[in-house]
């Protein structure tokens, strides 16, 4: 095959399973990618995708296609990688990665890496989505839990995040406030729409309260904490976000069943670079004033 980027489109639609999904990764317009398969497929006289409303599904044909092609990137991703590691300078592009909702915490911290390595240009990504530190997506992750990670990744503690519940001012106006868990029985609540979410805050709710109880839902924490701030419902927020806001009520004081660990993760061909081990000994002084975590 002449054209690698074609077979590396249909990788990547595979992968993620939409058009729009795998030209955010590869940096193209949707219809570059939808070319790149056309061709593909003219080129091969073989469909190796089924088309539909969620969107494309590999065939059998498209299945050992891109058995190959998985095998072919991750070769060129760890090339990369190393190769991205042979530089000693602090300089160049640094993209971190991180669970949504940490930007008022981790911007400064990257803004202050800036002003001590100006040579260096950040990109901060946050998406629903793992992003592949073995593909070379991100050079440092920050993720929540304890769950599992690829082989590779080097994993470290970086802090645990204090939540309580709460409630606005305007809700418990309304409703009252609950003593106890006892007391949950006609109130309503502000909790996350999905089920996978790896918070253990929001696991304790959903098995604690009814499920018609659960009257607001959404998938971005910004979005949860606001609903609390506009009276919605009890919910949980991070203890120092609830503190700043005069407006909150606490429910709940925090409890070590909710805390809500994040840790540092990096792959091990970019791990000792002196660019990313800068970043980690900053990122590391820095969690150290964040008095809200333990």
């Amino acid at each position: 095959m002449e054209n690698w980027d074609e077979i590396r489109t249909a990788f990547q639609v595979a992968r993620l399973g939409t058009v729009s999904g795998a030209a955010e990764v590869l940096g193209v317009h949707h219809a570059t990618v939808i070319r790149h398969i056309d061709a593909l497929e003219k080129r091969l006289g073989s469909k190796l995708f089924q088309r539909h409303a969620r969107g494309y599904t590999p065939t059998e044909s498209g299945r050992d296609l891109l058995a190959v092609a998985q095998t072919t990137e991750e070769q060129f991703a760890h090339l990369a990688s190393r190769i991205k590691g042979q530089g000693e300078t602090v300089a160049g592009e640094l993209v971190v990665t991180s669970i949504a909702g940490m930007a008022d915490l981790l911007t400064p911290v990257m803004v202050s890496f800036q002003e001590k390595w100006p040579d260096v240009r950040v990109r901060f990504l946050t998406d629903m989505r793992v992003f592949r530190l073995d593909y070379g997506e991100a050079h440092i992750a920050i993720r929540a839990g304890a769950g599992p990670e690829e082989p590779d990744n080097v994993v470290q503690p970086l802090v645990r995040m204090k939540s309580a519940l709460y409630a606005a001012k305007s809700y418990v106006e309304r409703f009252g406030k609950p003593s106890s868990e006892d007391d949950f029985a006609g109130h309503r609540f502000v909790c996350t729409d999905i089920d996978t979410t790896r918070a253990p805050f929001h696991h304790w709710l959903r098995k604690t309260v009814q499920p018609d109880q659960i009257v607001y839902s959404a998938s971005e924490p910004a979005a949860l904490e606001e609903a609390v701030r506009q009276g919605a419902g009890i919910g949980f927020m991070l203890s120092f976000r609830a503190g700043e806001s005069s407006n909150i009520v606490e429910v709940l004081p925090p409890r070590a069943e909710w805390e809500a660990p994040l840790r540092i993760v990096t792959h091990v061909d970019l791990h000792r670079t002196r660019k990313v081990q800068a970043f980690l000994s900053h990122l590391k002084e820095a969690a150290k004033e964040w008095k809200f975590c333990d």
